[in-house]
């Protein structure tokens, strides 16, 4: 919030994006419209359900829910098994073969430490690589959704 003259409470003005964006081009004439001063036709208004329940079942039955569900499935299903695989690799090999991880590599560095420390780099490529992922393949789409969302819900008592 930014408060442009003084402490009134009518001269606070609130920074959002979803107000300033859904007014936007409202009241403008284009090249079909008449002279000044006459409104253009208000266009049909779409059907709305009753709640804002009703809103968000038919959002989740949407074929853009469903496409972005399916990207975020495609990508953390085998991701979290992946990880899960190599991380339970690390304790069975730990527990099971200690000969195994007590190897020496270079100097004081044995197998257990370098799988170690693959454990922690592995966690780190896994977020970058989720959220690009998610930047890339998502993002988006989820935002495309919260707008319409947000646009059939104005209005409706919740």
């Amino acid at each position: 919030m930014e408060n442009w003259d003084g402490l009134d409470a009518a001269a606070t003005r609130i920074e959002d994006p979803w107000y300033d964006a859904l007014a936007s081009g409202w009241g403008e004439l284009d090249e079909t419209s008449a002279a000044a001063g006459a409104a253009p036709p208000a266009p049909p208004a779409p059907a709305r359900p009753h709640s804002a329940a009703d809103i968000y079942r038919e959002v989740q039955r949407s074929s853009a829910f469903q496409q972005v569900r399916s990207r975020y499935r495609r990508f953390v299903v085998p991701a979290g098994l992946a990880f899960l695989g190599w991380y339970l690799a690390y304790v069975v090999a730990a527990t099971a073969a200690p000969e195994l991880m007590a190897r020496r590599v270079v100097g004081a560095v044995n197998v257990a430490m370098l799988a170690g420390l693959g454990q922690f780099l592995t966690t780190f490529a896994l977020t970058w690589a989720y959220t690009r992922h998610a930047r890339v393949h998502r993002d988006s789409a989820a935002l495309e959704l919260r707008w319409d969302t947000q646009e059939m819900t104005r209005g409706v008592d919740r």
